[in-house]
C-alpha cells in the first residue's frame, strides 16, 4: 500500500511529474508573452535583440521555446501518469532525463562560466544581464532540470 505524501493529494511518483509539468508551462506562458509583444524581463534576458525584435529571434527564440516548452509540459504530465508501461513509460523515462541533464548542464554550465568570468564577457553582457542570469534564470533551468530529473526517477515504468 502507497502513502500519499501529507497535504499534496498526489502520490509521490506523480509530484514530481506534475511540477515539471508547471515548470515548462509555466517557461512556455513566458516566452509567448514575449512573443505576442511582451517586454517585462525579456530586455535581460535577451539583451538588444529584446528591443530590435527581429523576426528570426520572435518565430525561433520565443514562439519555438515556447513550443518546445509545451512539448515539455507534455513529456512531464507523461512522467506523472501512474498507468504507463512499456516502451512509452521507458522512452518518456529517458526522454525526461535527457531534458534534466539539458537543463541542468545549461544552468550550471553558464553559472560557472559568468562566476569564473572565463568567456571574458564582450560588453554586449550588460552588468544587469549578468546579475539577473546569475540570480534568477540560471537558477530556473536548475529547478527545472531537478524536477525533470525527479520526474524521470519517480516515473513508473
Amino acid at each position: 500500500m502507497r502513502r500519499e505524501p501529507e497535504g499534496t493529494g498526489a502520490a509521490p511518483s506523480t509530484l514530481w511529474g506534475r511540477l515539471a509539468c508547471l515548470w515548462a508551462a509555466a517557461f512556455a506562458g513566458l516566452h509567448f508573452y514575449w512573443a505576442v509583444g511582451g517586454d517585462v524581463g525579456l530586455s535581460i534576458s535577451a539583451g538588444p535583440l529584446a528591443t530590435e525584435r527581429p523576426l528570426w529571434f520572435v518565430v525561433a527564440g520565443l514562439w519555438g521555446v515556447g513550443a518546445l516548452c509545451l512539448l515539455g509540459a507534455l513529456l512531464a504530465w507523461l512522467l506523472a501518469r501512474p498507468r504507463l508501461r512499456g516502451v512509452p513509460a521507458l522512452l518518456a523515462r529517458w526522454l525526461g532525463w535527457g531534458v534534466s541533464a539539458l537543463l541542468l548542464v545549461r544552468g550550471i554550465g553558464i553559472e560557472v562560466l559568468l562566476l569564473t568570468n572565463t568567456t571574458h564577457l564582450d560588453a554586449s553582457v550588460t552588468v544587469g544581464q549578468r546579475a539577473w542570469t546569475l540570480a534568477l534564470w540560471n537558477p530556473w533551468f536548475i529547478a527545472g532540470g531537478l524536477v525533470f530529473g525527479l520526474a524521470a526517477l519517480r516515473s513508473r515504468s
